[in-house]
């Protein structure tokens, strides 16, 4: 009978263990753009901080194909896109645009699934920084969501089969594609920002169906954009950050109704916005972009809720990244700055080298910034500038990390590498 006793509160607790310790492998998930917030900002620990082609990788797989798409992390497997040349020998253009899936204990290719195919005679040009897969995908309980802007976007179960997928959202991309959805309340949020009439477009998650289409105001000289939205609570309601060329947006998510806007004078828009402290942090794009800092209201706001701006070290590409009362970043050509979140007054700022479109991640009490030639900067969050080690590779990439507990997912130009600590 004690034996028994014993076996059954063993069991008992060795289930407890289980979910306990189940639900902290995947503390760590990192299923879309930024992260798990969105936000730049990882929960995993025991990361590394120093590693080159030899040096803490426990893992270095090739991508087949090219692509721009951050991975993806979500309970043991990483998602990305690629876009896959159908003939190499022909070389006209012809693309599949790939969902590829791995295992993230050993980098082993799960499955690769072709979800569009893209005519070389039809496919507009790309700028040379950008892909034909550059957006990233979104990763929820049961199903993978990956954009190519208007080449099509698709649902799949994560065995990689297709659930629904849609081309509707036409329009005509300067430079290629960029911006990667957003999941709000049951609607997959997209900015459709082209040649003319750009517009911010949900999707029925369920069915693909187009649920609302809001048409931006205004009318900028250069319309194109590449911005990911943000969705953040104020004043008691979520409303869908949406910055563009000329004119930032917030949405309502369920109606698509505009809350507040605020105009500017950039185009080309990138980095995708932050909240907290009560402000939306963000970057105007080209030709000189600005930082400002925007408090949520109603209406046009442009002259009432701008609580600071800034322009010296004004990031064109990578995102923002707010720690605590304190908001970095990181110019293209290789400017880091920290400044105080409340006010844009500067702590510091310091050129790191290099040229950088990754964001920075904020993960295990360090700030990680990723070059576009491969060398890495890892700083210490602070009111002062302290760099704790230089790492990476000598290969190019332009894709922002993906963060696991003790590791890295860092996608370059072929591979994608799993950089662990000890």
């Amino acid at each position: 009978m004690l034996f028994r006793t014993l076996t059954i509160r063993t069991w008992c607790l060795f289930v407890i263990w289980c979910l306990v310790f189940g639900a902290f492998l995947h503390a760590a998930d990192f299923p879309q753009f930024r992260g798990a917030a969105g936000d730049g900002h990882a929960t995993a620990r025991n990361l590394p901080i120093t590693w080159n082609e030899t040096t803490n990788i426990a893992w270095k797989t090739p991508i087949p194909g090219k692509g721009w798409s951050s991975p993806s992390l979500y309970q043991g497997r990483l998602y990305l896109t690629s876009a896959v040349p159908v003939d190499a020998a022909k070389d006209n253009g012809d693309l599949s645009l790939r969902a590829i899936c791995l295992d993230a204990a050993s980098g082993k290719i799960a499955w690769n699934r072709e979800v569009f195919l893209q005519s070389g005679e039809t496919a507009p040009k790309i700028h040379n920084k950008n892909s034909h897969a550059s957006p990233t995908p979104l990763v929820t309980s049961d199903r993978l969501f990956v954009h190519f802007g208007h080449q099509g976007t698709a649902c799949l179960d994560h065995a990689g089969n297709v659930q629904w997928k849609t081309n509707s959202l036409k329009y005509q991309p300067v430079h290629g594609n960029g911006g990667s959805p957003i999941l709000v309340d049951g609607r997959l949020i997209v900015t459709c920002d082209g040649a003319s009439d750009p517009a911010v477009v949900a999707l029925d998650a369920a069915s693909g169906e187009e649920a609302w289409r809001f048409e931006r105001p205004g009318d900028p000289l250069k319309k194109f954009s590449f911005c990911t939205p943000t969705a953040i609570e104020a004043a008691g309601k979520t409303q869908v950050i949406c910055p563009g060329s000329g004119v930032v947006n917030a949405l309502d998510p369920a109606t698509g109704r505009e809350i507040w806007r605020v105009h500017h004078d950039g185009y080309s828009v990138i980095p995708k916005p932050v909240f907290g402290l009560g402000l939306v942090f963000l970057s105007t794009g080209y030709d000189s972009p600005s930082v400002l800092a925007i408090r949520p209201g109603s209406g046009d706001v442009t002259e009432t809720h701008v609580a600071w701006s800034l322009n010296e070290g004004a990031p064109h590409t990578p995102s923002l990244l707010l720690v605590g009362d304190e908001l970095y970043m990181v110019s293209d050509r290789g400017v880091a700055t920290c400044v105080d979140a409340r006010t844009g007054k500067q702590h510091w700022q310091r050129r790191i080298g290099g040229n950088f479109s990754s964001s920075l991640v904020h993960a295990d009490g360090k700030i990680y910034l990723q070059s576009e030639d491969g060398p890495a900067v890892v700083l210490r969050p602070g009111k002062r500038f302290v760099k704790i080690a230089d790492a990476g590779f000598e290969e190019r990439t332009l894709a922002s990390y993906a963060v696991g507990e003790r590791a890295l997912f860092i996608r370059t130009e072929k591979n994608l590498y799993c950089v662990q600590g000890k």
